[in-house]
């Protein structure tokens, strides 16, 4: 029974683990993207510079402030959400996950070259790369992912057929 109970909150948690990952999957390219396009303001050009020429682990202080300064903004949407401001509570939550992986994405490609001079860093990083790798190939393999996928295609293909100038 207890094994039963430790697989089934071990297969929960794998499928948190997914759609926490897919999420920030989905996001950090073309997040990092815009972020990349605002650094090419004058304003943030010298910046994102001296963000480059930081010394390892600056950088990695420059890396985690992202996730320490949006607790606060998380935990202030959670006390929306308990004083019965549901909405703009989840508003909050999603906005500052989507800045928060903006923020992230972005300095993670400008600092990355001096956190994988730090041998610890490198390590854990490959390891993180292997295991989400395998996480997602356990995602994109599993029926629910293929059945998503082929409804996806049937949908877009439908709406272009629908769009399509008719030549009547």
């Amino acid at each position: 029974m207890l094994k039963l109970m430790f697989a089934s909150l071990r297969g929960l948690l794998r499928v948190v683990l997914a759609l926490i990952i897919l999420f920030e999957e989905w996001g950090w390219e073309p997040l990092q993207r815009a972020m990349a396009a605002l650094g090419r303001l004058p304003v943030f050009r010298h910046l994102e510079a001296a963000l480059r020429r930081l010394p390892p682990y600056v950088a990695l202080v420059v890396f985690c402030l992202p996730y320490l300064t949006l607790l606060p903004v998380k935990l202030l949407a959670l006390w929306l959400i308990g004083m019965g401001h549901t909405g703009l509570g989840v508003a909050v939550i999603v906005l500052a996950k989507v800045l928060g992986t903006a923020i992230l994405a972005r300095l993670f490609a400008l600092t990355q070259p001096a956190l994988m001079r730090l041998a610890w860093f490198a390590r854990w990083y490959g390891r993180w790369i292997v295991w989400k790798q395998a996480l997602l190939h356990w995602v994109r393999t599993s029926a629910v992912w293929r059945s998503a996928r082929a409804l996806k295609l049937r949908l877009r293909r439908l709406f272009r057929r629908s769009t399509a100038p008719r030549s009547d």
